[in-house]
């Protein structure tokens, strides 16, 4: 059975990609949770991560002899593996635009990702609008992603980004969250989509175990004392 290695489901926004990839398309796999407890090389984390992965991070795909540690390529291996589920779209145009953009997530938007890190059980509209005001690198990552999600759905014509659900929709579900956490102003049609993400099967099935795991990490969370009940 492969086995997919992930993180604290409540931060780890690396780790929900392949996981809701793979869920949404009815890949079976089987969750290894390796729970952060720091990410020095005496971490309990690092240690069993390490001995998967020579990075030591998640997510990890190990499948038999084939182990895959970086989420694009993990989101690769599985569409060459599973070809008859179509995760990338079939139209070659659309293919190679849904790869680029995914792309641009994978390398890109590391102002947004910095100061609103993924975190699913919180309400955090505050810290929100504060970095909008006070940080210019922020209000232009989310700008570019209001200009490209919005472009895609209209010219797909929706439900998802490419029509189908995609590597991409999986790929930008973590902006979804934190999009929800940080109550960051999109337009309209931005935010259906932004609901219509938050109720896929696999985007719930996250987040309730995300809820449910009542593991508050002060390292992660720089901005507040303690957790809050989930949701």
């Amino acid at each position: 059975m492969r086995q997919l290695w992930i993180g604290n489901k409540n931060y780890s926004s690396w780790s929900m990609r392949p996981w809701v990839l793979m869920r949404e398309a009815g890949i079976p796999f089987e969750e290894v949770m390796v729970r952060f407890d720091g990410f020095g090389p005496q971490s309990e984390f690092k240690r069993r991560v390490g001995a998967v992965s020579p990075v030591g991070k998640v997510p990890v795909l190990v499948d038999g002899p084939l182990v895959v540690w970086d989420t694009l390529a993990i989101a690769e291996t599985l569409a060459e593996q599973f070809p008859d589920r179509a995760l990338w779209p079939r139209d070659a145009l659309a293919r190679a635009r849904a790869r680029s953009v995914c792309a641009e997530m994978h390398s890109g938007f590391s102002a947004l990702r910095a100061a609103c890190p993924m975190n699913i059980e919180a309400e955090l509209p505050e810290i929100g609008a504060l970095v909008l005001r006070d940080q210019p690198a922020v209000a232009a990552d989310l700008a570019r992603l209001v200009a490209m999600w919005s472009e895609l759905l209209h010219a797909h014509g929706g439900p998802m980004l490419f029509g189908a659900f995609s590597i991409a929709d999986a790929y930008f579900a973590p902006v979804v969250m934190r999009i929800h956490t940080y109550a960051l102003p999109v337009p309209d049609a931005v935010a259906g989509y932004v609901q219509r993400v938050r109720a896929l099967r696999a985007v719930r099935e996250w987040t309730e175990a995300a809820l449910a795991e009542r593991n508050f990490l002060d390292f992660e969370e720089p901005y507040r004392l303690r957790g809050t009940a989930p949701r």
